[in-house]
């Protein structure tokens, strides 16, 4: 993994206003491409960044607004204090993979489309910098999936995920047969178009337009949820995510495939073993300070007002 080796726990208190965090001098920023409001927000914040003697590390797509030369994604968070977001929940999802099990929080600015994750608008964005750095920072904590692929007894690959693991056929009209176990117990034979293995973040995701639940930030679980199951009964199974959870491959060679955050990921083969676990480290959201969980429901998903 990216980094040293130590737990937000180190330098980031629990869920709520966040201080102490010692001053801000560099920060890492993440752009999505071909954003128009980028080609102006990317040049005013470093701008604002450079009045204030911080120094910027900016991926390619940042860069390429600024008319400088970028970092790829993993090299980024060296050396950082505070990551900023611009974009879309999907930038997010790959800048939260790039800073790893570094204690840093990220700051995601919404440019745009749904985003559950990046709830900070534009209008705020330079006022919750601002509060950034003096410290006041309400930080949520999200937990994120480790994954590993094994292969004949050896692990064949590894992926960090914020939202969701999805095993799903790779072939047109053809469904997938998987065998899910947690903590050693069988669960279920599914065939299925595939399945999803969702933190509470990723529940407003993939397995939400699969028909799971939505499950609150911070309950430390993992959702199971099948794509059209060929059993009806077959329904979402929430676990502690402290038991683990394995599904064995069952369909033949190249016929699933493995993605992580819908970004990532590999085919597999018959026999393959994909492993979930908790990460040891937790990604650190800043959050607006007025909004909370059920209000960002109420807005992206049109839930009825009083």
């Amino acid at each position: 993994m990216h980094g040293e080796n130590r737990s937000p726990n180190d330098r980031w208190g629990a869920e709520g206003n966040g201080s102490g965090a010692g001053d801000v001098r560099t920060v890492g920023v993440f752009a999505k491409p071909n954003a128009p409001l980028a080609v102006t927000l990317v040049p005013e914040l470093l701008e604002w960044l450079d009045d204030r003697g911080i120094t910027a590390r900016l991926d390619v797509e940042a860069a390429r607004y600024a008319g400088v030369e970028g970092l790829e994604r993993d090299e980024v968070p060296e050396g950082c204090d505070l990551a900023i977001i611009l974009g879309g929940d999907g930038t997010l999802l790959s800048a939260a993979r790039a800073v790893g099990r570094r204690a840093i929080p990220l700051l995601a600015v919404n440019l745009g489309g749904l985003g559950f994750l990046t709830t900070i608008t534009i209008d705020d964005f330079f006022i919750e910098l601002e509060r950034a750095l003096r410290g006041e920072r309400r930080i949520s904590r999200r937990k994120m999936i480790r994954v590993t692929v094994v292969r004949d007894g050896f692990v064949v690959a590894e992926y960090q995920a914020l939202n969701d693991v999805v095993i799903a056929k790779s072939t047109i009209a053809r469904i997938v047969d998987l065998e899910a176990w947690i903590n050693d117990g069988f669960v279920s034979k599914y065939k299925a178009d595939g399945l999803i293995i969702s933190t509470p973040t990723g529940s407003t995701a993939y397995s939400l337009a699969a028909g799971g639940p939505i499950i609150y930030p911070t309950v430390n679980a993992f959702c199971l949820t099948p794509i059209c199951p060929h059993t009806l009964t077959n329904r979402p199974l929430i676990i502690p995510a402290e038991l683990g959870v394995r599904v064995v491959n069952k369909a033949l060679h190249d016929e699933s495939y493995l993605t992580v955050d819908g970004q990532v990921g590999v085919p597999l083969e018959s026999g393959d073993a994909v492993e979930c676990v908790v990460a040891d480290f937790d990604v650190l959201l800043i959050r607006p300070p007025h909004k909370t969980f059920f209000e960002v429901l109420r807005q992206k998903l049109k839930w009825g007002e009083r």
